[in-house]
């Protein structure tokens, strides 16, 4: 107890202790964060002035002064004690423009070298070997890069000598230049070999890339070498998606064939990969054996279909619809009968190499062993306003799944999409249930006129009036599209081209008028050919077949041929009931069979299939 002013206060002592040891903590924690403090600013000091002091060295060329600094800072960051947790960004900025301000004078240097056949001066000289390391490791990447340029054909050997003539003797450089140096002989003969593997790889074409690569690894060692085993790996990463996404694809379309020989390639290449052998078998479990064929290759054409019988022989009877079109199920019973028979599907552009514009180089029609080659041709494919009045189809639609069908109207007034409307999807439907009625998942070929609509789209303002006088003759509405309908209507009918050539059809012309061409002069088949071109070219991508309309055919040697091989048509169908196929000058011209209501009662097609077996009982009261 202790009293003041005549009172009794208690004290707590070991209280009032504890008090003085946390002042005491305090002023402790205070002076220490003080003398951090005074030490970070001094250290800031000191960094603050480490650049232009380096910056001095390098002026008065006293380059030993500036690698010692360089050495000093960066000894600083990697000697640091573990237990310090000093932030360094300050000490790493330093670095960099040291770093920095040394390389803007190599750059300099270099450029000049390569750029104006500089011969560096003594100070060049002492500046590029007095700061070791720091220009010696950009000096070495630079001329291993100008050895990979040499490899790749940017820079040529004179200049690549002249500039190691410069530098291999510097001491911080001939480690590395001499080596270098002794290689590019070697350099030199891999060359072609690189670059054409560049080429390939650039383009896309990486399984051909991947064997030159290959062979440059095996005929090689150093410098080349390593660059080959590298970019063959890059390869092989770039590569793996595309080429699998690729093989999916031709398994999809029943291009098996195809798929056989990138999934074998692929294999090569990954040899563990389990999918690739999952997919290579898949693929060589739908090939045979193929051979050449040197009988006779047979083509067939039909126009659109008739998908509504009671529309096309009852209701709106007209003698030309029962002339001139088959039926579905007509359509159907031939397929079958080709199939029994041994025919498989082939495409006609296989048979000539057209690489060169100037001539036609023949190829051997390949098939699989005991099949016989077969063409199919769907002409006149773009969907006339009159044929929607008697049970055919009024156009192409892609369903919900993305397969390619045929719409009608109905007898009763429906609307009916449906792949068994139209010859597209009914052989569509027939090579997935019998793959080998397909070589390598080739469908047919389809014609395509252009001055009404394409695949019965109004694809372009100058198709309009055409469009319009069918609809009113036919009895049906009018139209009066805009540029923005125009606009929709060509992206659907490019977005059907696409899908059918994706799945095994090829593309051809049926002229932009259907014109009867051997009876035109050539002006009219120049404007004809330009119009189709522009309008229905630029939604089917460039093709290579004309079919002539009723098989009037034009001569090889006349202008007016001429003129059309020159705009790039070299293979042509005329018309005649047997098979027949020529060479002639820059062109393969074949004969196609029609396969019309006329012909199946009147021709004797008995080798392709029997009339009573295909013909439509529906047909009979107008036989």
């Amino acid at each position: 107890m202790m009293e003041f002013g005549g009172h009794s206060v208690s004290v707590d002592k070991p209280r009032s202790m504890g008090m003085w040891i946390l002042i005491g903590l305090g002023i402790a924690s205070l002076v220490a964060m003080f003398a951090i403090m005074m030490f970070v600013t001094k250290d800031s000091r000191r960094l603050a002035g480490v650049i232009p002091d380096f910056n001095e060295a390098l002026d008065k060329h006293d380059y030993a002064k500036a690698l010692s600094m360089y050495r000093d800072m960066n000894d600083a960051i990697i000697n640091r004690d573990p237990g310090d947790d000093r932030d360094l960004s300050d000490e790493y900025e330093i670095l960099t423009q040291m770093e920095a301000r040394v390389n803007e004078r190599v750059i300099l240097i270099e450029e000049k070298i390569r750029n104006e056949r500089y011969t560096p001066t003594n100070d060049d000289i002492a500046f590029l070997e007095g700061l070791s390391e720091l220009t010696g490791a950009r000096m070495t990447n630079w001329l291993t890069g100008l050895c990979e340029e040499f490899l790749l054909g940017t820079i040529e050997k004179p200049t690549l000598m002249f500039i190691f003539d410069q530098l291999e003797g510097l001491s911080n450089l001939s480690a590395a230049a001499r080596p270098l140096r002794t290689e590019i002989d070697q350099i030199e003969l891999s060359r072609g070999d690189v670059q054409s593997a560049e080429t390939l790889y650039a383009n896309g074409e990486y399984i051909e890339a991947v064997k030159y690569y290959e062979y440059v690894i095996s005929t090689s060692q150093g410098f080349v070498n390593e660059f080959a085993n590298k970019r063959l790996e890059d390869c092989k990463k770039d590569m793996y998606q595309p080429m699998m996404m690729r093989a999916d694809k031709m398994l999809a379309n029943f291009q098996y064939y195809s798929a056989e020989t990138l999934l074998s390639d692929l294999a090569r290449i990954f040899p563990e990969d389990q999918i690739i052998q999952s997919n290579l078998f898949m693929a060589t479990s739908h090939t045979s054996p193929v051979a050449a064929y040197t009988g006779p290759v047979e083509v067939v054409c039909v126009k659109p279909l008739i998908a509504d019988t009671t529309l096309a022989f009852e209701t709106n009877y007209v003698s030309s619809t029962d002339a001139y079109y088959i039926t579905v199920a007509e359509f159907k019973a031939i397929l079958q009968s080709l199939y029994a028979k041994g025919y498989c599907l082939i495409d006609p552009t296989s048979m000539a190499d057209l690489s060169n514009t100037g001539f036609v180089t023949t190829k051997e029609v390949m098939v699989p062993e005991g099949k016989k080659p077969l063409v199919i041709i769907l002409e006149d494919f773009s969907y006339t306003a009159a044929r929607e009045k008697v049970g055919m189809c009024r156009r192409l639609v892609l369903n919900d799944v993305g397969q390619v069908c045929g719409e009608y109207v109905s007898d009763s007034g429906q609307t009916v999409v449906s792949r068994n409307s139209e010859a597209i999807g009914i052989l569509d439907a027939f090579v997935e249930e019998h793959p080998d009625f397909s070589y390598n998942g080739v469908k047919g070929v389809i014609s395509l006129t252009g001055y009404q609509s394409v695949f019965g789209y109004v694809t372009d303002m100058d198709q309009v009036d055409d469009r319009n006088a069918a609809l009113e003759s036919a009895g049906l509405p009018t139209i009066d599209p805009t540029d923005k309908d125009i606009e929709t209507n060509r992206a659907t009918a490019v977005a059907i081209s696409e899908k059918l050539k994706e799945s095994g059809w090829i593309m051809a012309s049926s002229t932009y008028g259907f014109i009867n061409a051997n009876h035109c002069e050539i002006e009219t088949i120049r404007n004809d050919t330009e119009k189709w071109l522009a309008q229905v070219g630029q939604i089917t991508g460039p093709v290579s077949i004309l079919v002539y309309p009723n098989g009037d055919f034009i001569r090889g040697s006349d202008p007016r041929c001429v003129y059309l091989k020159d705009k790039g048509f070299r293979i042509f169908f005329g018309a005649g009931p047997s098979p027949y196929y020529t060479y002639g000058d820059n062109y393969l011209y074949f004969d196609r069979c029609m396969l019309t209501g006329d012909t199946l009662r009147n021709v004797d097609y008995s080798r392709l299939f029997k009339k009573e077996e295909v013909y439509d009982s529906s047909r009979k009261k107008n036989a």
